[in-house]
């Protein structure tokens, strides 16, 4: 029997795993599924039961400054000297922040803008042209940055600049070895981004309109209000991590709809089923990987002793595809019923963007079969990206014909 992978081995530096890491969790979950990775300093779960308890366990933290100096999530998330965003936050100022914007995400406020995202998705179909298109750069990749630019209300002319300094700032923050050339220019865009953003602010604080970034402006609980620095903080946050995952969940789609035909056939036949179609999508081949927790003292988990601040690196993709919970978990199948991934996280630090991810989900992929009923993968082929901890393509090539 072949030892279980570890280190290296459950990161994309391995080209396998880079390829397809299903196989590679699927034999850890059956070997040693509460993996002790010596090698990266971090447990990785990868059982559902597993995974869906830590999600929601109130007692471990998110902070990555609050764990060991060698832990995983120290190395590749924590930022000495910097106030984390609300996604890594701990309470008490988690709770404060997801307060102040919740009512602003919530699936009916969300479902305000789907004539808007239908406008965003026609448009950019509108700009394909055959026989191949790259369905990462002419459409994964841009409606959602153009989505949440007309949310927050940018004007259409700075639309090309917003998305310029958000794909700057996405390829540094997301790189496991970014150059020192690509942080600085990182550096450079987030630093326009946030002067930007600085001004928007002034400008609703003086004409406030019904843009997202005004609301966030007027939020109030018990007369507490956000900052402006604290603003920015958040339209960063929906920039950067909203927009890679909604374009890994477009793109991860819609290869797995044409890579499996009969299931897009009953898409096509019936599009109703779209709603369960992104969720099985969703399931199938998570745009995150995994998500972190920190021990916040000295535990025991399933008679294993953990040691304060250590990383509980929980594979979301695993628990996923856990034979224990779904038939088939290999199978794409929208129809599955009674799917409940863990794709958005769990407990208080549920993914906020949930309901505008699965709309803009729902609405691109559903229009993008409509528009080209003889959609398929090119022979020019795809790449997957080079991101730890997130699934997705640096581009795909489909034949329109």
């Amino acid at each position: 029997m072949k030892k279980p992978p570890t280190g290296v081995q459950l990161t994309p530096f391995d080209p396998l795993y880079l390829e397809d890491p299903y196989p590679v969790i699927a034999q850890l979950r059956e070997q040693d599924p509460f993996h002790h990775d010596a090698d990266l300093h971090r447990y990785f779960p990868c059982r559902y039961a597993d995974v869906k308890a830590i999600l929601r366990n109130s007692d471990l933290l998110t902070d990555p400054n609050n764990s060991r100096p060698d832990s995983f999530a120290r190395h590749f998330l924590g930022r000495e000297g910097e106030e984390v965003s609300m996604l890594f936050a701990d309470e008490p100022r988690h709770l404060r922040l997801r307060l102040l914007v919740n009512d602003l995400f919530k699936p009916k406020a969300v479902e305000s803008w789907r004539s808007r995202i239908e406008e965003v998705v026609d448009h950019f179909l509108d700009q394909i042209e055959g026989p191949d298109f790259d369905l990462i750069a002419d459409f994964a990749e841009p409606v959602p940055t153009v989505v949440i630019a007309q949310m927050m209300g940018i004007p259409a002319e700075r639309q090309e600049d917003f998305k310029r300094w958000s794909t700057l700032g996405i390829e540094a923050a997301f790189s496991p070895d970014p150059s020192e050339q690509a942080l600085a220019d990182a550096q450079e865009s987030m630093d326009l981004l946030a002067n930007f953003f600085l001004k928007e602010i002034e400008s609703r604080r003086k004409s406030p309109g019904i843009d997202l970034i005004s609301q966030l402006v007027a939020s109030a609980v018990d007369g507490d209000s956000l900052t402006d620095e604290e603003i920015v903080a958040q339209c960063s946050l929906l920039l950067l991590a909203g927009n890679l995952t909604t374009t890994d969940m477009i793109g991860n789609g819609i290869r797995a709809l044409l890579e499996n035909p009969e299931q897009l056939a009953k898409l096509r036949d019936n599009p109703a089923l779209i709603e369960a179609t992104v969720e099985e999508i969703l399931r199938y081949d998570s745009p995150v990987l995994n998500s972190s927790r920190i021990t916040a003292q000295d535990i025991e988990y399933q008679g294993v002793p953990v040691a304060k601040g250590e990383c509980l690196h929980v594979s979301l993709a695993g628990a996923n595809r856990d034979p224990e919970v779904y038939e088939n978990p290999d199978k794409l199948d929208i129809e599955r019923p009674g799917i409940q991934h863990q794709s958005f996280g769990g407990g208080r630090h549920f993914c906020l963007g949930a309901p505008l991810a699965r709309l803009e989900g729902q609405v691109a992929i559903l229009r993008l079969l409509q528009r080209f009923p003889k959609l398929q993968l090119s022979t020019r082929g795809l790449k997957q990206s080079f991101v730890p901890d997130f699934r997705g393509m640096e581009y795909c090539w489909l034949s329109i014909s």
